[in-house]
């Protein structure tokens, strides 16, 4: 796997001829594994019912949230139907209960993760998601917001480099 070509790295400006190519070479396996990741959060074999679509939209969402123009113009060329409409942050689900809810929860894992509770693992079950489907949704969030973090990092890093 050329490390060059990965979502982090080409995310955060970093090509072969970057002040950063001997840091980014040690930590080859550190972006092997989150190209890897980023495959399996967006790309699943298995999908339960998070459909492709809705991990597009739901990784670009939190990325606009993030304020990262370039990682959310990577995920629009991953939008399927329904993706668009998704990712805008001016939408909360309109009248689907289950997506209102799976936006609510993206929403508040992004921005304000520490005021989470059962509860709103509660409000996921009661719209039909289950355990196996809020994991993955978890993962997914989780995912989302590690990569825009390592991604400003990078970034900052190759400012002062």
């Amino acid at each position: 796997m050329d490390i060059f070509e990965t979502v982090v790295a080409k995310s955060a400006g970093i090509t072969a001829g970057s002040p950063l190519t001997a840091v980014l070479t040690l930590r080859k396996e550190i972006l092997e594994l989150t190209e890897n990741s980023h495959e399996a959060s967006l790309r699943p074999n298995q999908t339960g019912s998070l459909t492709h679509s809705e991990r597009a939209g739901l990784a670009c969402r939190i990325t606009k949230r993030n304020n990262d123009p370039v990682l959310t113009r990577h995920y629009e060329t991953m939008f399927g139907v329904g993706s668009q409409q998704i990712a805008d942050t001016g939408f909360n689900g309109g009248g689907d209960d289950r997506l209102k809810a799976i936006i609510r929860h993206t929403d508040l894992v992004t921005l304000n993760p520490k005021d989470a509770t059962e509860g709103d693992i509660t409000a996921l079950r009661s719209v039909g998601l289950d355990d196996a489907d809020i994991v993955r949704l978890s993962e997914l969030i989780a995912f989302i917001s590690y990569q825009v973090r390592v991604v400003a990092g990078l970034r900052l890093i190759a400012e002062v480099a």
